[in-house]
């Protein structure tokens, strides 16, 4: 690795920088390299999935940007994460969607089975790669009024119903097959436009909806059912049946995993605030890690005061055992290859940073009162060579330092990239 003498040496200056506030910091590399995260498998083609050649189309689902050279094929898409993943230090896992099926477009959502899958799971065998997997409740005829679990039209309602039953099927499956918990994830778009007269009736259809998708209890080594609320989405403005508090009502009542996306909250809410409050009654979280910038937009996730914020909150209460962490984000004006990196990557920088903090020392001074010593400590951290110890992080788990890693996404844009047209 270029320049690691230079990058031990610093390194070396840094451990003692952190230990004297009582931090170890070979102890924070060994817990990171214990987090796994899991990176979505969207970002490389747009959303567009496999269902037929000119993939999805309406739903509110859009990814802006017409950078060349995104996946067309399973197989493409599978080589960009391999060489996402080889840039990126730690070993993580691939969320997949079921739009992401092999089938030919020959198969209905309704109808997917473990098999469509089949080439997904030798991968990811092969690869030393857990899976997540996910629902696809959008861009879809039978969603083109808005409303699939919560549909009033019974037809619709149980189509979406067996597609969630498929799913968990499938999530049991991949979680067998590689040895851990596959977290499948249900996320629907139902809502009105405008102000509607009776909200309870959808509400209550979908709470129908989801108890005869989980009827079937699944063993937890396989399988995790997780639960996604949104404020509002592109046609769903003013009602969102699957609303965070109809979710986390659902995910208590039934000991289903919540999921807090970042991006589907008001803009002056925080989910970091929220972590605390939920795991109080829930047993796991799912976090869908992503950037909204005004809505739900999806950015490249950065290393931003609030993403620090969430893994502070992670490590400040012992959560980290009880978190599945993914990344929800999907930009086409750029590299998708070096925004899956930038996103991973940052996750990864803010659980260190918040790994690399003496916790026990600062809740000592707040329970003693010294809120002055608090603020103090907090603010003194900032400037401490956190910088020093990812990079050597990085050297440590064989992938580029700094942004060395960008020449190598350079290179493969110019001998793979630039050949897709």
């Amino acid at each position: 690795m270029k320049n690691s003498k230079g990058i031990e040496q610093a390194y070396k200056l840094a451990q003692e920088r952190y230990a004297a506030l009582g931090v170890d910091t070979e102890k924070a590399l060994d817990r990171l390299g214990t987090i796994a995260i899991s990176m979505h498998c969207w970002q490389g083609d747009d959303v567009g999935g496999f269902e037929s050649a000119a993939g999805l189309s309406g739903g509110g689902i859009m990814a802006t940007g017409a950078y060349p050279g995104k996946a067309r094929t399973a197989d493409e898409l599978r080589a960009d994460v391999e060489k996402a993943l080889s840039l990126i230090p730690g070993k993580h896992r691939l969320n997949l969607h079921a739009m992401y099926a092999e089938t030919g477009g020959k198969v209905e959502r309704n109808e997917l089975e473990p098999k469509h899958f089949a080439s997904w799971v030798q991968w990811a065998k092969a690869n030393g790669l857990g899976m997540d997997f996910n629902g696809t409740y959008f861009s879809h005829s039978k969603a083109a009024d808005g409303f699939t679990l919560a549909s009033a039209d019974e037809g619709i309602r149980r189509f979406w119903v067996e597609h969630g039953i498929a799913c968990r099927k499938i999530g049991a499956h991949m979680g067998k097959e590689l040895g851990t918990p596959c977290v499948t994830n249900t996320w629907i778009p139902d809502g009105y436009k405008d102000i509607p007269v009776d909200r309870q009736g959808p509400r209550t259809r979908l709470k129908k909806s989801l108890d005869e998708m989980l009827a079937r209890p699944m063993n937890r080594r396989h399988l995790l059912d997780a639960v996604e609320g949104k404020l509002f989405g592109l046609g769903s403005e003013s009602y969102v049946v699957g609303s965070h508090e109809f979710y986390l009502g659902y995910a208590v009542a039934n000991k289903v995993l919540l999921c807090l996306d970042m991006g589907h909250f008001h803009p002056t809410e925080v989910v970091s605030d929220k972590i605390s409050a939920v795991m109080t009654f829930v047993d796991e979280l799912l976090l869908h890690v992503s950037r909204g910038v005004r809505w739900d937009s999806d950015h490249v996730v950065i290393l931003s005061d609030e993403l620090a914020a969430l893994a502070q909150e992670l490590v400040r209460g012992n959560y980290l055992d009880r978190t599945h962490i993914g990344l929800d984000f999907f930009d086409a004006s750029i590299n998708r290859i070096a925004a899956w990196v930038i996103g991973t990557r940052c996750m990864i920088k803010a659980v260190l940073l918040a790994l690399l903090e003496p916790t026990a020392r600062l809740r000592q001074m707040e329970a003693e009162g010294d809120l002055t010593a608090r603020l103090a400590t907090l603010e003194e951290l900032k400037t401490l060579p956190f910088g020093a110890v990812w990079n050597y992080y990085c050297t440590r788990a064989n992938v580029p330092a700094g942004d060395a890693w960008l020449a190598e996404v350079k290179v493969y844009e110019k001998n793979v990239l630039r050949n897709r047209s």
